[in-house]
């Protein structure tokens, strides 16, 4: 009697983007490691590069065609530790330490809402009639994003020295507000709806490279130029999902009114 066959195990294509994904949750993990050893700018870092990394892993996966249920998982469990526990425990090892107890529950409120914003995203991802999906927008601000918009205080510290941005008071409520972010339902620009007219491209371009330039040269500055940004972009992502409804709710009574008459 033969044996029955097994199944092929996964192919070099679709090894690709789950090997990113595991590099990039070892680069969350280290970068605890380097928080333990008091190498906080090592630990930023670390955890950035988990971002970059992150970035690029469903992107490579979509261009190989090499999308699965599997690699999905993998990348979330990856996000909670790299943007989520990872976060949580360099600023608290960091800063809030100083004040135990507000600053432990301050961390514990930014991993569990991580992971809670993760849940959310993995009961939703096979819903394609989401409303804010539908129109190209995010829901709450992503993973990645909030553990870049969190650090803000140590980018600010790294580059004036100033004791100030390391009061836990002000990073635990940093902490909260940042936690909030991530698992609100507020709108939110995703690369989709950024088409910039085609005049300005090559201007795009050019600017994109520079922002490369200076990551490499003042990489601390950069950080909080581009965290700058986007808070700035959180509102303009409200007005614009707010005109797609109008514009809906417009269409739908159009499209009621022939049907009542």
């Amino acid at each position: 009697m033969k044996n029955p066959r097994l199944p092929a195990g996964l192919t070099l294509r679709a090894m690709v983007p789950n090997a990113i994904t595991a590099a990039a949750l070892c680069a969350g993990l280290t970068g605890i490691r380097f928080a333990i050893t008091g190498e906080f700018r090592m630990a930023v870092a670390a955890v950035v590069l988990a971002g970059l990394l992150d970035g690029i892993d469903g992107r490579i996966a979509r261009l190989l065609k090499a999308q699965s249920r599997f690699g999905a998982e993998l990348d979330s469990l990856a996000d909670n530790v790299s943007f989520g526990v990872a976060p949580a425990l360099v600023l608290f090892m960091w800063s809030l330490k100083d004040a135990p107890r507000f600053g432990w529950f301050a961390a514990l409120a930014f991993a569990v809402c991580m992971a809670l914003r993760l849940a959310r995203f993995n009961a939703r991802i096979d819903l394609a009639d989401e409303p804010r999906k539908e129109a190209g927008f995010l829901t709450g601000v992503p993973a990645p994003v909030g553990a870049g918009l969190v650090f803000l205080p140590m980018y600010l510290s790294f580059v004036t020295d100033n004791a100030w941005f390391r009061q836990p008071a002000l990073v635990g409520v940093w902490l909260v507000l940042i936690a909030i972010l991530v698992i609100s339902s507020l709108p939110t620009l995703s690369w989709s709806k950024l088409r910039p007219p085609r005049s300005v491209r090559l201007g795009l371009i050019v600017l994109v490279g520079l922002v490369g330039a200076a990551t490499l040269t003042e990489p601390w500055w950069t950080l909080v130029g581009i965290c700058a940004v986007y808070l700035a972009l959180v509102p303009v992502g409200m007005i614009a999902y707010a005109r797609v409804k109008r514009r809906r709710a417009a269409q739908a009574a159009a499209q009621s009114g022939p049907d009542a008459a």
